[in-house]
């Protein structure tokens, strides 16, 4: 995520983030990945999908794989309601949707406020936590997608994608 690794050059720079909740959590990720956030759409399931592939949707006559980052995060599932949405996102040159709890906001934070997550993330998963936002009131922790599958997970994503 070309905007996050900025935060180790200069502390100055601002992230422009699309942040959203799973469960009781909140996460952001880079709004420049961001192609757009549609309500929840009828999923079609498919045969031997990786079981963090929801299913696919038709999207404006083009059909996406979509990820349920609940299952990718190993958060248990619940019944998607009417905050549930579905961000379509460029992961590794095509377009792929995440669904998420709720999208809350665009956030423009300076760099200065984030640390790299903390040691104790560990697991198959943890490359993906690139940092941790201190606001305020709340904790955020940045995700960098691409860095969420590996890359036999990304082929896979890829050859529902083609």
């Amino acid at each position: 995520m070309e905007t996050l690794t900025k935060q180790t050059g200069n502390l100055n720079d601002i992230l422009q983030l699309v942040s959203f909740e799973i469960g009781d959590e909140e996460y952001a990720i880079d709004i420049l990945k961001v192609q757009e956030i549609n309500k929840q759409l009828e999923i079609t399931q498919i045969p031997n999908a990786p079981s963090f592939v929801k299913g696919i949707i038709n999207l404006r006559g083009t059909v996406l794989p979509i990820v349920d980052l609940r299952t990718k995060l190993g958060i248990p599932q619940k019944e998607n309601d009417g905050d549930t949405r579905i961000i379509v996102v460029e992961l590794n040159n095509s377009k792929t949707g995440f669904i998420v709890d709720k999208v809350n906001e665009v956030l423009r934070i300076p760099a200065s406020i984030t640390e790299p997550p903390p040691k104790i993330i560990s697991g198959k998963n943890a490359a993906m936590f690139s940092a941790v936002a201190k606001l305020e009131d709340r904790l955020i922790v940045l995700i960098d997608l691409e860095k969420a599958f590996t890359e036999d997970e990304l082929d896979e994503l890829n050859s529902v994608n083609s």
